[in-house]
């Protein structure tokens, strides 16, 4: 089968997404499959992978986004060779998908990745809550009303998407995580960053830009480590807001347990997680928390807010716990996982196991079944004389 994958932005910008699409490509190629990325940005960066098609864009500052309305000619005559397309975000690309595959009757599957409602109040402060409210209600039911399959990572999600207006048919299907490496990882780096054995470690890891949080993760912290001088924090990553944090920290009575790692390599995650005692987050904008799953599967209990995606991921007294959206309740269970080693032991062994549900093997058999149905499907409706006309129109316009 050949599969499309349709993006607005893909690496070298790092992501849940841009993984998550890099990740799912390698195991379907894997099973056989011929499989191609298509999406906007400099088209003469060097893949690491192979079938990236990228079309020139307008580059949006240092946002990793191209802004273009069409894709590149080539682009659009390889597109259109595809058995299925799988569109990962809805505006640019999937304003694309429906113009360029539906008339050509190539199946088309969408997944939600994204809260756009969340982002948009934390991008666009000045734009009235109202407002994009109301474009994503116009928007998002037609859409979705026009691909052949729509996905939705988590079942908060899917009721967002209904709370929009969305009436059509929603799967909920995991993104997969390739589990195993987070496993088996048990390398104790501690020395390294200058934590001791005794140090209660807690761990962030993800962009750190504002829809995360982090200020008020900070905050939270501050007020566990009055109560527990063994706590220490470790954030993992970079983004827009690593410098500004940075420098709050260093105006806090606590910046000496606060340890900013900045970007790492995505495979030295897993030894950094498995020297530590708990992961903290308190991003109320995820959707599938793709950082907290990976903690799970490194045996650590995890703490964040009550919220879609966080809250359908961690089940709360059981692989880790869930607090109000408030700083001293958030750290007075944080304050609790810091003093109570046996409840993180054991939390942390029923994340291990609940996060055997997110193995990229088991997402992947499963998304795969639904892509050779709708393909199946498509031709039993489609390959008739009109179909095979039109078809050749398409070629031609190319």
């Amino acid at each position: 089968m050949r599969i499309g994958m349709m993006a607005d932005l893909y690496t070298p910008h790092v992501s849940g997404i841009t993984n998550y699409i890099s990740l799912n490509k390698r195991y379907l190629e894997e099973a056989g499959n011929e499989v191609f990325v298509f999406t906007f940005g400099d088209v003469e960066f060097s893949d690491d992978e192979t079938n990236v098609i990228r079309s020139p864009g307008l580059p949006l500052t240092d946002t990793g986004y191209y802004l273009s309305f069409h894709y590149a000619r080539q682009a659009k005559a390889t597109l259109q060779t595809m058995d299925l397309v799988h569109v990962h975000h809805p505006f640019l690309s999937g304003r694309l998908a429906l113009r360029y595959c539906r008339p050509m009757r190539i199946p088309i599957v969408f997944t939600n990745h994204t809260r756009y409602d969340l982002y948009a109040q934390t991008y666009l402060p000045l734009l009235p809550e109202e407002l994009s409210e109301t474009f994503l209600q116009t928007y998002m039911p037609p859409f979705c009303s026009a691909v052949d399959m729509v996905v939705s990572p988590s079942a908060g999600m899917a009721g967002v998407l209904r709370r929009l207006g969305v009436s059509t048919p929603i799967e909920v299907l995991p993104n997969g995580v390739e589990l195993q490496r987070y496993k088996e990882a048990c390398e104790d780096c501690r020395a390294e960053f200058g934590f001791a054995p005794e140090n209660v470690l807690l761990v962030y890891s993800g962009r750190l830009a504002p829809e995360k949080n982090l200020d008020f993760l900070l905050q939270a912290f501050s007020g566990t480590a009055e109560a527990v001088p063994e706590a220490r924090l470790l954030i993992i990553g970079g983004g827009p807001e690593e410098e500004r944090l940075r420098q709050a920290v260093t105006q806090t009575s606590v910046a000496e347990r606060i340890h900013f790692t900045g970007m790492v390599p995505y495979d030295n995650l897993p030894r950094y997680l498995a020297m530590c005692d708990a992961f903290v987050t308190a991003s109320v904008t995820e959707v599938h928390p793709l950082s907290v799953i990976e903690a799970m599967a490194s045996g650590l209990p995890a703490l964040g807010i009550h919220s879609v995606g966080v809250g359908d991921t961690i089940e709360d007294g059981v692989t880790g716990f869930l607090a109000r959206n408030d700083p001293s309740a958030f750290a007075a269970k944080m304050t609790r996982l810091c003093l109570d080693k046996s409840l993180r032991k054991k939390m942390g062994a029923a994340a291990r196991k609940a996060s055997e549900k997110y193995a990229i093997e088991r997402t992947t058999k499963i998304l795969l079944a639904h892509y050779e149905r709708l393909v199946f499907e498509a031709g039993r409706r489609h390959r008739g004389l009109r179909y095979r006309v039109r078809t050749l129109v398409e070629r031609f316009r190319t």
